[in-house]
């Protein structure tokens, strides 16, 4: 399939469906059924060991799966009866460690992947002298990415940030149906992921491809992808928009992976529970008894505290806080023991031991007990 047909189809541009690869008596991904559209972005988030990257790698045609079929772009490319290779696929790839290559310049390695005139560019002896004029397309790319200038640097040359551009410039100037990124900022220092995500989510879409990466921090996904696909043991356990994932999990696994939750009992009444916090609205339709017992989910950031009267039966006690400037997490021990998370702005900052009142300022999530 060509170009131009990728741009006027409507059909995913990635299609999986029930994709099964087990390494021994270990199901490392188990039906694994997933469509990304052509200029979407997808996070694959979960822990360590649930199977992400190795769903990277059944996609990228590095693993051959047990069961299952992978589409790209509209064509087969492993099923009962098929399987292509990694080059054969039109996958662009972004690794870990950016994977470039030392001894070529930025140009050379974005050139790379290219065929033809593009690609003969960086084989010349002379080219490292500045008398070639570096390729249109590895321009493109280039300008893409915002690094012009940058065609005759080397790799060590290059901050952290500039070499995961120029990997993605790399991975993108083949023009590929889907491009997949593994872990694409755990390299980066910290202070640098916030504003490269910005980065990374404007040069892809940009590049108009459909984009499946995979990471274990939460953050990273609710703030690059259009949607989030939570996994556990091999599984997909909800896939979703960020708000939905974050704000109507569909287990308590998910709600307490994908932010800070706090897990309150509570009885049903009336459309919503009793708990120690007073009665809490649900997010959810009446679907259970009148007093069944259910654990209630609620964010840091649906909470809210005031000062308590002095005397006042049943008061919580700030037991710790973190001031962050812009916000404060505040932790405090309720009368039965338990401890409640609470993130405020910080027009009242609050002490250890002040005795304070919990209020709920949103719906909470039910889960059965």
């Amino acid at each position: 399939m060509n170009s131009a047909a990728d741009h006027t189809s409507t059909a995913p541009v990635l299609v999986v469906h029930d994709l099964v690869k087990r390494f021994g008596d270990t199901v490392a991904v188990g039906d694994m059924s997933i469509d990304v559209e052509r200029g979407e972005i997808v996070a694959l988030l979960g822990p360590s060991g649930c199977g992400k990257t190795t769903t990277l790698r059944l996609l990228a045609g590095f693993e051959r799966p047990d069961n299952g079929s992978v589409l790209i772009g509209g064509e087969t490319v492993v099923d009962s009866q098929t399987w292509r290779p990694p080059e054969r696929r039109r996958i662009g790839i972004v690794q870990q460690d950016f994977a470039l290559f030392p001894h070529l310049s930025v140009g050379e390695n974005i050139a790379f992947g290219l065929t033809g005139g593009h690609r003969a560019w960086w084989t010349r002896p002379w080219r490292r002298f500045g008398r070639t004029e570096v390729p249109a397309r590895v321009q493109e790319m280039l300008s893409l990415v915002g690094l012009d200038g940058f065609a005759h640097r080397f790799p060590h040359e290059l901050s952290g940030g500039e070499a995961q551009r120029v990997a993605l410039a790399r991975a993108l100037a083949p023009e590929p149906a889907a491009v997949l990124l593994d872990e694409p900022f755990s390299n980066l220092d910290q202070n640098l992921r916030a504003s490269l995500r910005v980065t990374m989510r404007a040069i892809l879409k940009a590049a108009d491809t459909a984009a499946v990466f995979v990471t274990h921090d939460r953050e990273e996904a609710l703030s690059l992808a259009d949607r989030v696909a939570v996994m556990r043991q091999g599984r997909i356990e909800q896939i979703g928009s960020p708000d939905d994932i974050y704000y109507r999990p569909q287990s308590r696994f998910i709600g307490s992976f994908v932010g800070d939750a706090n897990i309150v009992p509570g009885r049903r009444s009336r459309g919503g529970a009793e708990t120690e916090l007073g009665y809490v609205l649900l997010d959810d339709a009446p679907s259970a008894q009148e007093g069944e017992s259910l654990d209630l989910l609620l964010r840091p950031e649906q909470l809210a505290l005031k000062l308590a009267d002095p005397g006042q039966a049943e008061a919580a006690n700030v037991i710790s806080s973190e001031y962050y400037g812009h916000d404060q997490v505040v932790r405090v021990r309720m009368a039965s023991g338990r401890e409640i998370e609470v993130r405020l702005s910080t027009d009242v900052v609050y002490r250890i031991d002040d005795a304070v009142e919990v209020v709920v300022l949103g719906d909470g999530i039910a889960f059965p007990r």
